[in-house]
């Protein structure tokens, strides 16, 4: 039962689905609301610029059948109107096609607004699979596709049956009314016929759209099995990532490991932590923390330190203060400025001692480190 449960699309499309699909031109479209906005512009159109156009429609037919005697026998004569009429249509047509020009471009930028999708444009071959074909044939889309047009076509036949049974007196009328009459009744006609056509493709744009929207995500939703997928390879393989992590830390170890023979002194625990310090004057400032660590990082810190004739100096406080309030490459806070500086003078007077032959100097003990910086002493710790 869970595997079946893995292989179900029940997961939502995430963001990079989404994405992907739109990188390969998959996005929700609406030929209803294209169609519905296409018709609805066109009526518009004609309906605001009729009063413009009829006047200049009829002129222009009237300037086409009106021919000079004389021209016919030119055919560059007539060539030449042609064009000129042919350039007059063009001009009366222009904003109304470019208006549905508009709308045929606006319909996608409603549904998914803008999307180049080069992909999109590269052959599939998999459309060619008639198996394919025959499965998209019996699906559910392909109901629902015949479901409206069904409903387009039952649309178009009551509009006219409607129209033909309110206003057949007007439609007989036609036959022995005058031209200019019967072209206005005619006009009132159509123009009544497309609003009552365009007002019921906009009921089914109202459910279409949604539908388009739904089987869209629906179509790209993920198993629980995609979605584990994406999002391993988005943010990367649980495991990998802790491999990776662990060659850093690896790396940082060595990084700092071969700080140890650089440092001045070790300031240990003297089991338990291991704090190597370095001073260089040339830079200024205070002494740096170059290495630290506790357990087998100390030991291997310490063990560093005696192969490369490192000092090392037991000071349990100092050390625990050192490796819990100074990160690796800082300087040591003011407040341990004067343990730290006692632990240095130590050293360099041991180096003194060895290189002169002279008396070995005490070690520090009962350095000045303040108790709420040594966890050691902290009760709460």
């Amino acid at each position: 039962m869970a595997e079946e449960s893995d292989l179900e699309k029940t997961e939502p499309a995430s963001e990079r689905r989404l994405e992907q699909a739109r990188e390969e031109g998959q996005v929700p479209s609406s030929r209803e609301l294209a169609t519905f906005l296409v018709t609805m512009t066109g009526v518009a159109g004609m309906y605001t610029l009729g009063g413009w156009m009829w006047p200049r429609s009829a002129r222009l037919l009237h300037d086409g059948l009106s021919v000079d005697r004389r021209l016919i026998f030119d055919p560059s004569a007539m060539f030449t109107v042609l064009v000129e009429r042919a350039t007059d249509g063009l001009l009366l047509l222009a904003p109304l096609m470019l208006a549905l020009m508009v709308a045929a471009i606006a319909s996608p930028f409603l549904m998914a607004g803008w999307n180049f999708a080069p992909k999109a444009l590269s052959p599939k071959f998999s459309k060619l699979n008639p198996f394919a074909g025959l499965k998209r044939m019996v699906s559910s889309t392909a109901a629902v596709e015949l479901a409206k047009g069904i409903g387009k076509a039952s649309l178009v036949g009551s509009v006219a049956v409607w129209v033909v049974m309110r206003d057949h007196d007007k439609l007989f009328a036609l036959f022995s009314a005058p031209v200019d009459e019967a072209l206005a009744a005619t006009g009132d006609l159509i123009l009544t016929s497309t609003l009552l056509l365009v007002a019921g493709m906009g009921a089914i744009v109202a459910i279409d759209v949604p539908f388009q929207l739904w089987h869209y995500h629906s179509e790209l939703k993920m198993t629980k099995e995609d979605a584990r997928k994406e999002f391993k390879e988005q943010e990367g393989d649980p495991q990998v990532k802790g491999r990776i992590r662990q060659q850093q830390r690896e790396m940082a170890r060595n990084r700092m490991m071969s700080n140890v023979p650089k440092a001045d002194v070790v300031v240990t625990n003297p089991t338990h932590y291991s704090v190597a310090l370095r001073y260089e004057s040339s830079r200024g400032g205070a002494p740096r923390v170059v290495a630290k660590g506790v357990g087998e990082i100390a030991l291997r810190i310490r063990t560093l330190a005696a192969e490369h004739g490192v000092p090392l100096v037991e000071a349990p406080p100092l050390a625990r203060a050192l490796h819990k309030h100074v990160e690796l490459e800082q300087e040591v806070p003011a407040r341990l400025f004067r343990a730290v500086a006692e632990v240095l003078a130590y050293v360099y007077q041991l180096n003194d001692a060895f290189a002169a032959g002279g008396d070995i100097p005490r070690a520090p003990d009962d350095l000045p480190v303040p108790p709420d910086l040594d966890p050691g002493a902290d009760p709460a710790q």
